[in-house]
């Protein structure tokens, strides 16, 4: 449909949005107009078999095809999170149909965004940290990548897609900086640690000896066929270490990051100097790790305040 495509362009070239929230938006998109010309919803090869929504007549679309489509979502058990995207892509597309007109009202005007849910992440502590880089197999060909990997997620808290394409023209090895490119094409300068540095000098020179795939030659973190990594293949990584370090906990790429910015918190670093590495556009999303930093400092609170002790020691034995 010609409409998505242009709808694809206006995201990406007049709001700059990334590619995975065009992706995503577009995506959302599509299920409507699935959902509306009776289509099945959200279906695993997320491709369909002809243009479905050509049946559709944009124009005709009312609020309330719109609330039972996202009734449908919620009854597929989609989270908070993910409806809220799917509004806010809703709410995208129609406003871009009513600036280039065609269309000639808004039907999703008063649709409400779902409240997200503020879940406090797990966070892994120095020592599961350590234990991961020590879990690196010494023998294997990619350890050195591997762990330059875990070094740049968490000593500079990079989002899974940041690292992905991370350039080496980006990174001054002399200055221990990083210009990372964020959200919605934003770029932002970032520390790389010591340990950090050693990685990525070491793997460099191993990264020289391998194959490199044409246009992938400033991309930092290949794979073994030359190619960037992916999303999934650092997901693997970082879940596979875990594994090996004998972690319990449910690790993700994302998970270093949020273990970053609550090291920092705990260190004393400001919310904003953390808002600012991170690369949140707002300071409200950064806040969630004063939250967590709360939670940890009433737990010590109760193991070590001399008033909590006595009246724990006091409580009727069951």
């Amino acid at each position: 449909m010609q409409l998505l495509r242009d709808f694809s362009h206006y995201l990406s070239l007049q709001r700059g949005l990334s590619s995975n929230t065009v992706e995503a938006y577009t995506r959302d998109v599509r299920h409507l107009l699935e959902f509306i010309s009776s289509e099945p919803c959200l279906r695993e090869d997320d491709q369909p078999a002809d243009d479905p929504w050509m049946r559709v007549n944009i124009a005709d679309v009312s609020p309330a095809d719109i609330q039972a489509f996202l009734a449908n979502l919620h009854d597929l058990g989609l989270t908070r999170a993910s409806q809220a995207r799917c509004v806010a892509a809703l709410k995208s597309f129609f406003r871009y149909l009513l600036s280039e007109g065609h269309i000639s009202a808004d039907p999703t005007l008063l649709l409400e965004s779902p409240k997200a849910e503020r879940l406090l992440p797990d966070v892994l502590s120095v020592d599961e940290i350590d234990a991961m880089i020590a879990a690196l197999p010494s023998e294997k060909e990619e350890t050195c990548r591997n762990r330059a990997i875990i070094e740049m997620l968490y000593g500079s808290g990079l989002r899974v897609s940041e690292l992905c394409d991370l350039r080496i023209s980006h990174i001054s090895i002399r200055d221990g900086m990083a210009i990372i490119e964020g959200k919605g094409a934003k770029q932002r300068l970032v520390p790389i640690s010591p340990g950090a540095i050693e990685a990525i000098e070491e793997y460099l020179n191993q990264r020289r000896l391998g194959p490199i795939q044409p246009g992938e030659d400033d991309i930092l973190f290949l794979n073994r066929r030359g190619r960037r990594l992916t999303r999934v293949m650092i997901f693997y990584i970082i879940r596979q270490l875990a594994d090996l370090a004998g972690i319990c906990k449910k690790v993700s790429p994302h998970t270093l990051r949020h273990s970053f910015a609550t090291h920092l918190l705990e260190g004393g670093a400001n919310l904003r100097a953390i808002q600012q590495l991170l690369g949140h556009e707002s300071i409200a999303t950064t806040e969630i790790y004063v939250h967590l930093d709360s939670t940890q400092l009433r737990r010590q609170l109760l193991l070590h305040h001399p008033l909590y002790r006595t009246q724990k020691s006091k409580a009727p034995k069951s």
